[in-house]
């Protein structure tokens, strides 16, 4: 893994780490890394270029065109649109490569810059490092006609709801939804597909200021919706987040239906219809243990990967897969998407239940979620925790006394300095009482502290 890049792209403080120098730089050394067969096939390279709309998107957008249009890249701007939009566009326009300024769900001062290979691919740590290598390379700087155009992307948001659409089984007619857009990406483009696609539609956290993205609202922050749900008598309550490649949602009640749920709920439909490639998901370790059950009690198989949309990605590439996701509710329809997509997410929901005629709480009681207790380790020599024969001593009799009524997954953190310590069991207090012992365990044999 790079050292500039982490799990999803570039992503920090904008005018911290994120500046408009770092910005252009990257531009530049991406137009090299990924257009280069463009210019080796001796035509121009081209990309697509979309944003959150977070204030500072606007001027890390500026540098980031500049860099690819010096670089002899035409760009066009598709303007505020999700993640998985510019995925999309990139896909759809033949484009070279990609550009997605956002920092997801994280709050309005942060934010990245994430590239997307051909096709609306995510980038192989390979590609990533190449693309920090070449920042310390000579600049391309063609000049004359030989520099990119920057162009306005005009019809994107358009092509993205016809896409979005298309994917429908059945029409939306005679459901109420609530949509919380976090103020976010999706603020235009969800409630405008849920209202094309025939839903009765309440609209909250979609006037976004530059500075309110993720701010009490969207899939962090779901009391809003839950509220908004029960007061306007919803069938259904969907949240997106920053970049609007999440979505969780709330059942009829004001209950939260997570990503586990919405993936079982989706992996029974795409079975009945014949689309779930190998009867098989891809999910998480991190995915609680009752949707594992109930998958295996109708015949589906779960297949593990590590923690991050990437690996699941990477884990349904590897068997052509077509369903896949995290319990944040990353989704991947790899039918219609390559990476989570939280509007499609929600209108897959949505048409399953008026297709099936079963509200939400019916169809997610499909899947038992059983108690889970998570415990971050800090102070701790996260590189030993796998090794250590105290830790995994305790592990393993942890796992002894549960039997196959829970489960314990215990890992070193990829992007903070600390240990998880995760527990599921059949009820709360044996979960909390076995993750309290294990984060004690691993804080006395690995703390980095010297004994007083």
């Amino acid at each position: 893994m790079s050292k500039l890049f982490g799990t999803d792209g570039v992503r920090g403080l904008a005018n911290g780490l994120i500046t408009a120098e770092l910005s252009l730089q990257l531009a530049q050394a991406a137009a090299v890394v990924l257009g280069h067969n463009a210019v080796d096939g001796g035509r121009r390279p081209t990309a697509v270029i979309a944003r959150d709309p977070r204030i500072s998107g606007e001027f890390i957008a500026a540098a980031v065109e500049a860099g690819l249009a010096s670089s002899g890249v035409d760009v066009y701007d598709a303007g505020v649109l999700p993640t998985p939009a510019a995925a999309f566009l990139v896909a759809d326009l033949d484009a070279d490569f990609g550009v997605m300024i956002s920092a997801s769900h994280n709050p309005a001062p942060d934010n990245g810059i994430k590239f997307l290979a051909r096709g609306g691919n995510k980038l192989s740590d390979a590609l990533e490092d190449a693309i920090e290598e070449e920042m310390a390379s000579p600049k391309r700087r063609p000049v004359a006609g030989d520099v990119g155009r920057i162009q306005r992307f005009a019809d994107a948001e358009d092509r993205y709801v016809v896409h979005l659409l298309k994917t429908l089984p059945n029409r939306l007619e005679g459901l109420k939804v609530v949509i919380d857009c976090a103020h976010g990406a999706a603020s235009g483009c969800s409630p405008e597909v849920f209202r094309n696609a025939g839903a009765d539609i309440v609209v909250i956290g979609a006037d976004p200021d530059g500075v309110n993205i993720n701010d009490g609202y969207g899939s962090t922050h779901l009391g809003k919706l839950q509220d908004a749900v029960l007061e306007h008598g919803a069938d259904l309550g969907i949240a997106h987040d920053g970049d609007a490649d999440r979505c969780l949602a709330v059942d009829h009640e004001g209950t939260v239906v997570d990503g586990d749920q919405i993936m079982a709920v989706m992996a029974l439909a795409m079975r009945d219809a014949g689309k779930l490639k190998e009867d098989t998901l891809v999910a998480t370790v991190m995915s609680n243990l009752g949707l594992k059950i109930a998958l295996r009690d109708a015949g589906i198989t779960i297949k593990e990967t590590a923690v991050g949309d990437r690996y699941v990605l990477e884990g349904m590439r590897d068997g052509d897969y077509s369903l896949g996701g995290e319990q944040s509710g990353h989704v991947i329809f790899a039918d219609h998407a390559t990476t989570g997509d939280g509007v499609l997410t929600g209108l897959q929901i949505a048409a399953r239940m008026n297709g099936t005629g079963k509200s939400l709480k019916e169809l997610a009681s499909v899947m038992t979620r059983l108690p889970q207790v998570l415990i971050n380790v800090r102070g701790v020599d996260r590189t030993a925790a796998n090794s250590d024969e105290g830790v995994q001593d305790a592990v393993r009799e942890a796992e002894a006394s549960l039997g196959e009524t829970g489960r314990v997954l215990l890992r070193p953190s990829g992007t903070e300095p600390v240990v998880r310590v995760m527990v599921e069991a059949t009820d709360i207090g044996t979960a909390q009482r076995i993750a309290e012992e294990l984060a004690a365990t691993v804080q006395e044999r690995l703390s980095l502290e010297p004994a007083v």
